[in-house]
């Protein structure tokens, strides 16, 4: 292989329209499709078809990448190294570095990528306790168990087209990702009582309108903390992420008005801050074990029985 860095094809960090091609090089049959985006990150569901015939090219990384390896191996070369890239393996990849994307020894692979500007990147790292660098110094983490359940969910947050769980993802993978690399253990700093106070004066938010739609950066904006800060904080506090407390609260909320009236489960579903029938649904199910006709229902006959 030529020297890295002489003319690679910069991989822009924007968000693509679905199924874009990554580069418009023809010989490169990968595709990426945007799963959610916020504040200086972004997350692609990235789908390559490329085997032993096809010719890998030079791509410089437009933000610091980390790519969960959900399918299919590769091999992986930057200025950080070479690598192969199995499943549960998690490729790293600095702002501006040249790299290149091998398949020698089978067709195809699939990442769940994310991508993040270099100033959201610096600000995650200032709030990691122990992080000492900014920048990658190796080309990929192996499988971990450690990193194991945030890929489950990036995976499963996929599959159920949940842009929300996103949000939270993205940085607790940075922040488990720096941990890793970091060579001082981590100690989780005990929330203070005004970080406390902030952030029960967003579940207190929360609770009155769960139905609002707003963001980890919003929520983290009105604490006066940094979206990193605000999302390790809310979690010590309150046990869960900001967006699985408020997915809990709306399902509550709906369960409580399925059992007290006979409103339309559509009417219930949009009122509770859902956008469509269909996943208001398969979250109902999923938390309830049951779908919300089967809920009311069973609600129903448990009431007549004790009459």
């Amino acid at each position: 292989m030529t020297p890295l860095g002489k003319s690679c094809y910069s991989v822009p960090m924007t968000e693509p329209t679905p199924e874009r091609r990554i580069s418009d090089r023809p010989a490169n049959p990968m595709t990426a499709r945007l799963l959610a985006s916020g504040a200086g990150w972004l997350v692609q569901d990235v789908v390559c078809r490329a085997g032993p015939q096809d010719r890998a090219f030079e791509e410089r990384h437009g933000g610091m990448t980390i790519a969960a390896v959900a399918e299919g191996t590769f091999q992986y070369r930057s200025s950080l190294g070479s690598a192969v890239l199995t499943p549960g393996a998690v490729l790293l990849g600095g702002a501006g570095v040249c790299f290149e994307c091998g398949h020698e020894h089978g067709i195809g692979d699939r990442c769940v990528s994310f991508h993040y500007r270099p100033e959201a990147w610096e600000a995650i790292v200032a709030a990691v306790p122990g992080a000492r660098r900014a920048d990658f110094s190796r080309p990929q983490l192996p499988p971990m168990e450690s990193l194991a359940p945030l890929l489950a969910e990036a995976e499963a947050a996929r599959d159920e087209d949940d842009a929300a769980a996103f949000e939270d993802l993205a940085l607790r993978l940075a922040g488990a990702v720096i941990g890793a690399l970091s060579d001082t253990p981590k100690r989780a700093r005990t929330p203070t009582a005004r970080d406390i106070r902030r952030v029960t004066a967003i579940v207190r938010r929360i609770e009155s309108q769960p139905e609002e739609s707003t963001s980890l950066d919003a929520f983290a904006s009105d604490a006066a903390m940094s979206p990193y800060h605000f999302l390790r904080t809310f979690r010590q506090v309150v046990g869960m992420a900001p967006h699985q407390y408020v997915l809990r609260t709306r399902l509550h909320r709906a369960a409580l008005r399925l059992r007290q009236t006979r409103e339309e489960i559509s009417t219930i579903a949009f009122a509770a801050g859902f956008n469509d029938l269909s996943t208001f649904n398969r979250r109902f199910k999923k938390v309830m074990g049951m779908n919300p006709g089967a809920y009311r229902s069973s609600a129903y006959r448990a009431r007549a029985s004790r009459r």
